[in-house]
């Protein structure tokens, strides 16, 4: 798999260069913080590991660019790690936040199970829906009387397992089970704000009030 870094600091991006080769996947560090859209349609990589602060614009500048052009899952890596920005990050359309200073092996453990959500996502039903909304799962689109927007990978998780309980609440540790793997590696405020996105991607098609929530039950369409 190749993995593209966007990392100033040279001790920490040469430390997961080094430690992602012996996984044998294919890191390369970008040191053009001009041009990183560019190097990341150059590079086409399979995940993208992005700081926050960067020269000249920052991480969540790229991670909109990016998200343009791709869906291809991105990590951020800051010590700006407070609510405020983990929650921009997510808005910003990132699956994952890592906290500086970041225990490696579990940093690399994070990507691999990342990765593997990513390319070995399979359901059975490659279309689902729900209230004339089409959920294309090999696309990750949704369509609405002939709109469609595009989803995001963890977008897509969240959607499928309520598209596939319709008329059921489905629990948080469910879904944080179905996206994350690990209650360990979100909070209530990453899920919050992964919903807030979908329900405005919802408004984009004209969709009001498909997702509901329901206080210490959880959500369902």
């Amino acid at each position: 798999m190749k993995i593209m870094i966007v990392e100033d600091d040279m001790i920490i991006a040469e430390s997961l260069v080094k430690e992602l080769k012996k996984w044998n996947h294919d890191a390369i560090n970008i040191q053009d913080y001009y041009h990183i859209k560019e190097r990341f349609l150059d590079m086409q990589p399979h995940l993208v590991l992005l700081d926050i602060n960067l020269p000249h614009l920052n991480g969540f500048h790229w991670c909109q660019e990016i998200r343009n052009v791709s869906k291809v899952p991105i990590i951020f890596i800051s010590s700006a790690s407070d609510n405020m920005n983990q929650m921009m990050s997510m808005q910003m359309g990132a699956d994952d936040f890592i906290e500086k200073p970041f225990n490696l092996s579990l940093t690399i453990m994070k990507i691999q199970a990342l990765l593997r959500r990513a390319y070995d996502f399979k359901v059975e039903q490659t279309e689902l829906n729900v209230k004339g909304c089409q959920l294309l799962v090999e696309k990750a689109l949704l369509t609405y009387e002939g709109e469609t927007v595009a989803l995001t990978l963890t977008e897509l998780q969240i959607l499928q397992l309520l598209f596939l309980n319709e008329g059921q609440f489905v629990s948080r540790n469910a879904l944080i089970e179905q996206c994350w793997q690990s209650e360990n590696f979100i909070d209530d405020n990453t899920l919050a704000v992964n919903m807030s996105r979908l329900r405005k991607k919802l408004k984009q098609l004209g969709v009001l009030d498909l997702i509901q929530t329901k206080k210490n039950v959880g959500y369902k369409v």
